[in-house]
This record gives structure tokens, C-alpha cells and sequence, in this order.
């Protein structure tokens, strides 16, 4: 980090002013350039506090409210929740004051209100670590949390809630022997086969990562692959497979794959890691609608709301306001009902969304069974192992949530079904 923190710290305001104003997702960001002029260490630091931000966004304005008569512009209130944070969860109160004031006073519309900056956080400083711990774990946006709690109870989402604040360990999942990557990395194993890591520090410098022996990959997101289960040699078509996790598990396990994403950066993506683990597939960029052909497998990774991935990504709620959704939701259909037609009789669907909505998963199924008077649920996912048979769902399919396996760090939320052809 600089000298001051202040580069890193003025970068996690601007990515905040950003996500909550102009509605764009970290990912996109970072994508174009957001973090490029900074140190490696100040990048990860920017990062960083604007994820943490974020995740304690609604705890930050409770405290910041009762030193406020009013709102100041968006710039100086995200100025103020990141030092906000920071002082609550362990920043250095000198430090922290006097780097956000003097990012405030250097800036050209703002700078008359450095005195409020200090001012406020010299008392958020005094006061609010200790009333930090005392507020709830931060509520979802109300556009979301609607939704949510109609589908899975208040208890659940406030569960999910606690997952979302905690933020999300790094799994791992391995090319090889499983035991050997975990001691390798000081990693545990968990119940469904991922390697999980408390303290990450830089991916790259990780053991066995220049090697290939490994890929980042979430526990949830490591099971649609292993409930597809490929056999030696067979045909399977990975559709909307960036970033590729699944696609390289799909080749390890010795399937004849071909991974098919329309999106040309993210694909290039998906060659980067086959490249460095030294896996093969048939990689194409083109729109999954358009892919003929006959497979014996199809493991179909849908576009989503990502709803499940809050935890990893707390930009989400934010940038989002669900007006996609619709149309997210009827391409799914549109994508089921595509890789139907490249199956043969025996065939099977792996249908998987990364999202908690259960029109993206549940009713998704549901509907596709009546469209569909050939397709069965094979409940493939009561054969992997660590899958609880309370996670598998009325129609057959598997409800993964971010509450779930709270005592290890939580998973992503993820909705998965096998379907049978015929």
C-alpha cells in the first residue's frame, strides 16, 4: 500500500460512487481499467475496502447518521462509509482519518468539506467500534429481499444475510489428488471433494497454481460437474462455459469436451486456464442458441441474476434492480429447450444457475417438464458425495444457499438439475 493509503482508499470511493450511482459491477471496472495505475498492493487494498464497504454499507450509514443533519454528495458519504468501516474493523483511527481527509480536501468540488470529514469520523473513531458489533448483519436491498424472503422465509434470508456479510473463503478444486492439494495449500477438504482456504493471499503465488494442479473454483460451483459425472471418452457440450471451471472439470475426468461461450474476452479466459493446466477441449466462441450437433452430455451453466454469488460479489444488489431478470429468465427457457434438441434418447441436461430466484431454477424445471413430455429428473445428486438429501428439492433438483455449511464458511447459492432424455 502507499505511504498515505490515500491512492488506494481514493480508488475504493470512486469503484463505490461508481457501483451505487452509474449501476456498474465491479467486474467491469476492474475489466476497463479502474485499478491500473495503482501498486499490485494498493490494487488488492482498493479492492478490498470497497468489497468490505459494501458488505457493511448498511451498519455505516446507521453509525454515520447520527453525526449527519443531512446527506453530503455521494463522493464524500462513500469517503465517509470507507472510513467508517475501516475504523470499525480494526483501521488505525489516525491513519484512517488522515487519509480520508486528505483525499476529500485534494478533491476539486469537495475539498470545502474536509472539516466534516474529520469531524464525523474523529467521532466515528471514538464511538463506533464498539457499537459496530451491536447492529444486525446488513439486509439485502428491498427490490431483492422481497423476493427472497417470499421464497425462503425471513429466517432464511437473514441466514443468508449473516453468509453475505462474512464474505467468502477460497476454494479451490484440484486436477489430481485431492489430500495432496490440501496439504500443499494448508487448505481442508470438504465434504463434496473442494480444497477450502481461510487466509488466501495472492492466487498466483500459490502453490501448484504455476503448475496447473489446481483451479479457483466455489464448492457449489464444483458440483453441476460432478453430478454430469462424464465417463472415458464421452461427448459433452459445455454451454455458457466461461469462466471455465466446469470445463476443465468436465476434461480432467477424461470427457471429450466442447466449450462454447459467446463472449470472446471471457473465452479467452477459459484457453488461459486450459493452457496452464494442460487440459484440451474444443473451445468456440459463439451464441450457444447456434451450436448443432449431436453430445451424450449437456451441462448447461445458464446466464443469471448471479443472486447466488452476493457473497463473492457484494456490488451485485447494488448495481442491479432486477429490471434484467425477465429476460434473463425467458433465455433460460429458450437455452433449455435448445440443448434438448442435442441430445439423443438416453441423453442427459445438467441445467444450473448460480442464483437464489427460484424462477431460475425450481419453476424453471417445473416448466421445462411440461414442455417436455420426454424428460425425467434424475436425482444424480444424491450420489455425490457431501450432498445433504435435504439440499434435493420436490421436482428432483439440488438447492444449494449460502447459509448452507455456515460453520465452514458457507457456499454459493446454486440451483442444479439432471435431466433424462426419453
Amino acid at each position: 500500500m502507499s505511504d498515505t493509503g490515500v491512492a488506494a482508499r481514493r480508488t475504493a470511493v470512486y469503484l463505490l460512487d461508481q457501483i451505487l450511482e452509474e449501476g456498474k459491477l465491479m467486474s467491469e471496472l476492474i475489466g476497463s481499467g479502474a485499478l491500473d495505475k495503482l501498486a499490485v498492493d494498493d490494487r488488492a487494498r482498493a479492492q478490498r475496502l470497497a468489497q468490505d464497504t459494501l458488505r457493511g454499507m448498511e451498519r455505516a450509514d446507521r453509525l454515520l447518521q447520527k453525526h449527519l443533519n443531512k446527506n453530503p454528495p455521494m463522493t464524500v458519504r462513500n469517503a465517509l462509509r470507507v472510513g467508517t468501516v475501516e475504523l470499525c474493523t480494526g483501521g488505525a483511527a489516525h491513519g484512517v482519518v488522515n487519509a480520508m481527509v486528505t483525499l476529500i480536501s485534494g478533491h476539486k468540488r469537495y475539498g470545502h468539506l474536509k472539516g466534516l470529514v474529520n469531524a464525523v469520523l474523529r467521532k466515528i473513531a471514538a464511538e463506533g467500534p464498539e457499537a459496530w458489533g451491536a447492529l444486525r448483519a446488513p439486509r439485502l436491498p428491498k427490490w431483492l429481499r422481497g423476493p427472497l424472503v417470499q421464497a425462503w422465509g425471513g429466517d432464511a434470508i437473514a441466514a443468508m444475510e449473516a453468509a453475505h456479510f462474512a464474505g467468502a473463503p477460497l476454494d479451490l478444486t484440484a486436477k489430481g489428488d485431492v489430500a495432496a492439494l490440501a496439504a500443499a495449500v494448508g487448505g481442508t477438504v470438504l465434504p463434496t471433494g473442494s480444497v477450502r482456504v481461510a487466509d488466501a493471499g495472492q492466487v498466483s503465488t500459490m502453490p501448484g497454481f504455476a503448475e496447473g494442479d489446481w483451479w479457483v473454483q466455489d464448492a457449489a460451483a464444483a458440483l453441476p460437474a460432478r453430478i454430469l459425472a462424464p465417463a472415458q471418452g464421452e461427448r459433452v457440450l459445455d454451454l455458457c462455459a466461461a469462466p471455465g471451471g466446469k470445463t476443465m472439470q468436465l476434461a480432467a475426468a477424461g470427457a471429450d469436451v466442447t466449450a462454447v461461450d459467446i463472449a470472446g474476452a471471457r473465452m479467452a479466459r477459459v484457453t488461459e486456464n486450459l493452457a496452464r493446466t494442460g487440459l484440451t477441449v474444443n473451445a468456440l466462441v459463439m451464441d450457444a442458441l447456434k451450436v448443432t450437433g449431436t453430445y451424450d452430455a449437456v451441462l448447461l451453466d445458464a446466464p443469471c441474476s448471479a443472486t447466488g454469488t452476493i457473497r463473492r460479489h457484494p456490488d451485485l444488489p447494488y448495481a442491479k434492480d432486477g429490471s434484467e431478470f425477465g429476460t434473463l429468465i425467458e433465455l433460460q427457457a429458450q437455452l433449455i429447450d435448445h440443448s434438448w434438441t442435442l441430445l439423443p434418447a438416453g441423453g442427459r441436461l445438467v441445467f444450473c444457475t448460480c442464483s437464489l430466484l427460484p424462477d431460475e431454477g425450481e419453476v424453471q424445471v417445473d416448466e421445462a417438464l411440461e414442455r417436455h413430455g420426454d424428460m425425467t429428473v434424475d436425482r444424480a445428486a444424491l450420489g455425490v458425495d457431501g450432498v445433504d438429501p435435504a439440499w434435493v428439492t420436490a421436482e428432483g433438483g439440488l438447492r444449494l444457499r449460502p447459509d448452507y455449511w455456515a460453520d465452514r464458511g458457507g457456499m454459493d447459492g446454486f440451483y442444479i438439475a439432471c435431466l433424462r432424455k426419453g
